[in-house]
């Protein structure tokens, strides 16, 4: 089974944002233009869950460790950023910019079945992870099965009689 991303919006909205920026530029005095790829963007992101943790892995190339924020508040998982455009490179020497640069923040509903009190980010090759640990309640348990009719665990009972 292939898992297809669905945003049916998000072309809509980057056309739209596009258009209003050319505008902008267009009718704006020359010198007063602000940068096209200042703004905000939104970072692709994976959440899977298994049966002790939930993942949640977001997609931050080029985004500084120091300039990224995880909270866990209200069993609601926050999660900011920004990605600086670098400041020794002069915007009139670009021939094209199509990387985005800004601040995103991005927020998840966390399960009560979440520890919220044991949660690990770790940043690797452009990849923020945050893992989430299920309680241990929360976890399926696997129950064994005893041999015969008295439930596992059970003490058996002897039958007696009385002859007379």
């Amino acid at each position: 089974m292939t898992i297809t991303r669905f945003a049916p919006f998000r072309s809509s909205l980057s056309d739209v944002a596009r258009l209003n920026s050319i505008i902008q530029n267009l009718t704006s005095p020359a010198g007063q233009n602000e940068s096209l790829a200042t703004g905000s963007f939104v970072p692709a992101v994976d959440v899977y869950e298994d049966t002790h943790k939930v993942v949640v892995k977001v997609e931050a190339p080029g985004i500084k460790q120091e300039d990224l924020d995880v909270r866990v508040e209200n069993q609601t998982l926050t999660i900011k950023g920004q990605r600086k455009l670098e400041s020794e490179e002069k915007e009139e020497n670009f021939h094209r910019i199509e990387r985005r640069y800004g601040s995103f923040v991005r927020s998840f509903s966390v399960p009560q079945t979440v520890d919220t009190e044991s949660v690990v980010a770790n940043y690797d090759a452009g990849v923020l992870t945050v893992t989430l640990s299920k309680k241990a309640e929360a976890k399926p348990k696997q129950v064994k099965i005893g041999v015969g009719s008295a439930p596992a665990g059970a003490p058996k009972q002897v039958e007696t009689s009385t002859a007379a």
